[in-house]
């Protein structure tokens, strides 16, 4: 199990269907996680006290999760010294083109890392490949993850192949 462990922070419970993907992959590489639902926007005070406490509280990265204005991941990111991934959701008439980007187009000196809308399960990888820096073993279970998809992918060339010859 990793050392440090990883804040997965939503602005609404309605995000938690796209954010369990980071969630599942995280555990899946052995890596603790904690969920939080918390607003830029109704919550301020919480979430930069959550934020600026975060490495204390052994946190190595975390992860936020807010469509429309999606001011969140930022938000975060202004109150800590820690890597934040933006994970921008598809929640309004925009489809998550205003949440991507409201996560993206931070000012100089607060970056945030930002994947794809409702990106979740690439936020999760991010965030292991962050804890692998300083992890051996989890760089190893990556490394073993990437074979794994490779394999995937040539047996499915091979039913393809088949298929066609």
């Amino acid at each position: 199990m990793a050392d440090k462990k990883v804040a997965v922070v939503m602005g609404s419970d309605s995000d938690l269907p796209v954010v369990k993907g980071a969630v599942d992959v995280l555990k899946r590489f052995g890596v603790d996680v904690e969920v939080h639902v918390m607003s830029a926007h109704r919550t301020p005070e919480q979430a930069c006290r959550f934020s600026a406490s975060a490495r204390e509280q052994g946190f190595g990265v975390i992860i936020a999760a807010a469509g429309k204005a999606a001011h969140l991941a930022g938000v975060l990111a202004a109150h800590t010294t820690l890597p934040v991934i933006g994970i921008p959701i598809k929640s309004s008439t925009l489809d998550g083109l205003d949440a991507l980007l409201a996560t993206v187009q931070m000012p100089s000196g607060i970056p945030v890392a930002t994947v794809a809308i409702d990106g979740a399960q690439n936020a999760g990888l991010l965030a292991v490949q962050m804890l692998a820096i300083q992890d051996a073993e989890l760089a190893e279970k990556l490394l073993a993850h990437k074979r794994e998809m490779e394999q995937q992918v040539l047996e499915k060339d091979a039913k393809i192949k088949e298929q066609f010859q």
